[in-house]
């Protein structure tokens, strides 16, 4: 099948690498006016949306200023996709409030911000669909030290729930994503990390991560994107309030 978006007009927020950059690609090669933005604006000149744009989602005024220019330049969304996120290494004895605090305000308040701003635009049109990426790692599994940040994708998982039971009315959808250990750029900071902290070479350190998948490998950005492609197009119309696996059986 071609052309699944095919002239939905979709926000992509942290498309500039990683998974939410295979979505922002997925979306564009399915025919979506896709909207691609990210904290790091050169991260995603290359990519071929019809609007590229740096974006907080910590930052209240930024967001407000892209719902302005989406107003103006393409009208409601038809899909929004909330990507940026923040893994916080450790356990609750090595979290201080200040690292709660910040996982908090990007996991979770900037999909907040990002909904409140553009859903009265749905709301108007009746229809859209929100895409939320959450992590197996939340209320479906604990895994040793992320404990901020599996707070922080459990409460994606109630707030996803919470959004579509309260516009499942109107033709609002609303899912989560929730992938095991993907390759990204985003681990291998985090292997770098932990092969610096530990004295343990990186080798060691990314077998350990393949290791706690039962399928016995890493996925990829782009298996995450198709899930979140399927979502949020019409094939997924029966769908919302979900929490959607995409995690190499790392639930079992």
């Amino acid at each position: 099948m071609t052309n699944r978006v095919q002239n939905k007009v979709a926000l992509v927020t942290a498309a500039g690498q990683g998974i939410g950059r295979a979505i922002a690609e997925a979306l564009i090669a399915e025919g979506g006016v896709v909207i691609a933005t990210d904290v790091a604006a050169d991260k995603v000149e290359d990519l071929k949306a019809k609007l590229r744009q740096k974006l907080d989602v910590r930052a209240p005024d930024e967001i407000d200023a892209l719902e302005k220019t989406v107003a103006r330049e393409f009208g409601a969304l038809d899909i929004l996709v909330n990507c940026a996120g923040y893994v916080a290494n450790g356990s609750v004895l090595d979290c201080t409030d200040k690292d709660w605090d910040f996982s908090f305000d990007l996991n979770v308040k900037s999909m907040h911000r990002t909904i409140k701003t553009f859903l009265p635009a749905m709301l108007k049109k009746k229809s859209g669909s929100i895409v939320n990426i959450s992590s197996a790692v939340s209320s479906i599994r604990g895994v040793p030290n992320r404990y901020a940040y599996g707070a922080t994708k459990a409460a994606v998982i109630g707030l996803t729930k919470a959004v579509a039971a309260d516009f499942i009315r109107h033709g609002i959808r609303c899912n989560a994503v929730c992938p095991g250990t993907i390759e990204s750029p985003s681990l291998d900071d985090r292997i770098g990390a932990l092969s610096r902290e530990t004295g343990k070479s990186a080798e060691v350190v990314r077998q350990a991560f393949v290791d706690r998948q039962p399928l016995g490998r890493l996925g990829t950005a782009q298996e995450v994107a198709a899930l979140a492609l399927f979502l949020a197009s019409d094939e997924a119309s029966y769908i919302t309030g979900q929490a959607h696996l995409v995690d190499g059986g790392m639930a079992l």
